[in-house]
């Protein structure tokens, strides 16, 4: 697989998010999670993101073991800031931004990660109550100790990532990015263009919405939090998204293609480097060949006549959440 740059940082044109094998989507099953894991980087897909807070703490762990045997092949990603225990209720997360939080999440996360550095450390929200200057600080003095190699901002604003990139140079910001969720695409792209920055798309299959696996609530596994924490999976909602889903299916037909593959396909051509999400080794292989899909750029507008800017229905996470956002 080809290599693009996010900042200084060289990494797979294709990521793998795996959040998924441990949290938010319904059961896991490490050795499946283990085994995709593995497929992704002998189909060179390298670039490995993950969380403290999903699980809590488990997908780290996980990700950890399956990397042990083969750190060296890795471009490890990892993120803080957002404070969340065992069985604890959304509505009782935290947010901590300032330095000795830094410096001790840090720490967990290389423990849990089983390594002695973190190849990209992301701030996974911007805490309104601390200045970004002195979390970039403390993250900067991770850096100079090897701790970590480079930094990344993820859903920031566009004037605080001039803020941070001021204070040390940050790598990338990683935001959702896909084609129903394109609002970023007024200031944090050019901004992040500008400043010579890499964009990090999560959930570039819209949550798995964009695949077309999904046609009824019945496709989803108990516990998933699609059906109760995503306003584009509700009731009303769901349906009216099918359509585009069809539009999109219609275009990957053309291509002869899956519609997965196709959405993919056009956050490549984006410039971005998208980290789909999956737990199994056959959607892996699905994704990793996207990203030898090449767009003209009629073919790229076509795409996303598919799927229009602003034609979805329901907002991206709920509005408890968009405050966070942003910012």
């Amino acid at each position: 697989m080809e290599k693009r740059r996010l900042g200084a940082l060289e990494v797979s044109a294709q990521g793998l998010g795996c959040m998924g094998m441990s949290d938010f989507y319904g059961p896991g099953d490490e050795a499946e999670s283990t085994a995709t894991i593995h497929r992704a980087l002998d189909l060179g897909v390298t670039f490995l993101d993950t969380a403290d807070m999903y699980g809590p703490f488990t997908n780290e762990e996980l990700v950890g073991r399956a990397i042990r045997d083969r750190r060296d092949e890795v471009v490890l990603a990892t993120k803080f800031a957002v404070v969340r225990e065992p069985g604890q209720p959304r509505s009782e997360w935290g947010l901590r931004g300032d330095p000795e939080y830094v410096r001790q999440a840090a720490e967990a996360s290389l423990r849990r990660l089983g390594t002695d550095h973190v190849d990209l450390y992301y701030q996974h929200r911007v805490d309104p109550e601390v200045p970004i200057e002195e979390t970039v600080g403390a993250m900067a003095e991770l850096v100079e100790q090897g701790k970590v190699r480079h930094l990344g901002l993820s859903e920031a604003g566009a004037d605080t990532i001039r803020r941070a990139h001021a204070v040390h140079p940050v790598a990338a910001v990683q935001t959702e990015w896909s084609l129903w969720s394109r609002d970023i695409e007024d200031e944090v792209v050019p901004t992040c263009r500008e400043l010579g920055i890499g964009v990090v798309a999560y959930s570039p299959l819209g949550r798995g919405f964009l695949t077309g696996r999904y046609t009824s609530k019945d496709d989803f596994a108990a516990g998933d939090f699609r059906l109760v924490g995503q306003p584009r999976f509700a009731a009303g909602n769901f349906d009216r998204n099918l359509a585009l889903v069809e539009s999109l299916r219609e275009v990957a037909r053309e291509h002869d293609v899956t519609a997965a593959q196709i959405a993919l396909a056009w956050v490549h051509h984006q410039g971005a480097v998208p980290i789909p999400g999956t737990k199994r080794v056959k959607y892996v292989e699905e994704n990793a060949a996207a990203a030898d899909l090449e767009l003209t750029e009629a073919q790229s507008a076509r795409i996303a006549a598919a799927v229009p800017a602003g034609s979805v229905a329901g907002d991206r996470y709920p509005t408890e959440v968009l405050p966070t956002l942003g910012r």
